[in-house]
């Protein structure tokens, strides 16, 4: 996966959430822009994301078990390019009252 064109993590990261956890929403954001000279940086970016995702996959777990289950659906991703992932994991109901 190392040095793939542009979107090709962002793209990866879509799929496999999607294939996961069956989302009612899903908003992937790549943050690395912001993370210029940093450690792990990318020339092509696609080292630093924000998720936000709603599944009913998430009712009944706890924060941490959300963010784990994330995680495990992309250790892939993390384990090579992606560096940095903050996730926010709500559950349809959830996301209404927000």
């Amino acid at each position: 996966m190392t040095d793939q064109g542009k979107g090709v993590v962002k793209a990866r990261i879509a799929q496999k959430l999607a294939e996961g956890l069956a989302p009612a929403a899903l908003n992937i954001i790549d943050d690395s822009h912001r993370h210029a000279g940093h450690g792990h940086h990318h020339p092509d970016g696609e080292t630093h994301f924000t998720v936000e995702v709603v599944s009913a996959a998430f009712e009944g777990k706890s924060l941490i078990e959300r963010h784990r289950l994330v995680n495990a659906l992309l250790s892939e991703e993390l384990a090579d390019r992606v560096h940095a992932l903050a996730i926010s994991a709500k559950t349809p109901q959830e996301a209404a009252r927000a």
